[in-house]
């Protein structure tokens, strides 16, 4: 059953990205005629899209699209309690905040993703991909600042490596403030 558990998971978690990244695309204003904000919208146009209806946005945040994540945090909760179980589906409180918790970090995994790809990126294409354009897109608003103050040492731009030690000390510190529950999710 561990098997079915992590391919359960997985699948879930990457739709969850996904969801996620469509929120990002659209709080940073990215370009939605890229073929990967295209992909993005595809992906999850055929839920989001009556949410929206619905669902008003708070400014420019898109609460139908956060709704919608974390809905899929709570059913992959609820999928993964009924595969290791064998059928079994006990409801708790704790399924809701655990679920937020699990967004929040699911929301850190994706930032250290895109940061990543955009990295390796940045070696090999020479900004000629259309991917690359939207991961500069998604990711300057938090690298910009940090150049600001550490400027690139002969060329070679350090904010990447900054934003990495700076998400794996949230991730640490939110070990610490939550407990050992926080790296089981």
């Amino acid at each position: 059953m561990n098997a079915i558990a992590f391919l359960v998971s997985t699948f879930f978690d990457l739709y969850i990205m996904v969801v996620l990244l469509r929120l990002w695309l659209q709080w940073a204003r990215a370009d939605f005629y890229n073929p990967f904000s295209q992909f993005v919208v595809k992906a999850t146009q055929p839920i989001v899209g009556p949410l929206r209806r619905i669902i008003p946005s708070l400014g420019s945040l898109d609460l139908a699209t956060l709704l919608f994540a974390y809905v899929l945090t709570i059913a992959k909760y609820i999928v993964l309690q009924l595969v290791l179980t064998n059928g079994g589906v006990a409801f708790s409180p704790d399924l809701f905040w655990l679920s937020g918790l699990s967004l929040l970090k699911a929301a850190g995994g994706l930032v250290f993703w895109v940061l990543l790809i955009r990295a390796i990126m940045s070696w090999v294409s020479q900004g000629q991909s259309p991917i690359e354009y939207v991961m500069h897109q998604l990711t300057e608003p938090m690298t910009a600042p940090i150049r600001r103050v550490i400027p690139a040492i002969g060329g070679l731009d350090l904010s990447v490596l900054v934003l990495f030690i700076g998400l794996h000390f949230a991730n640490i510190l939110m070990g610490d403030i939550i407990g050992p529950v926080w790296f089981k999710l």
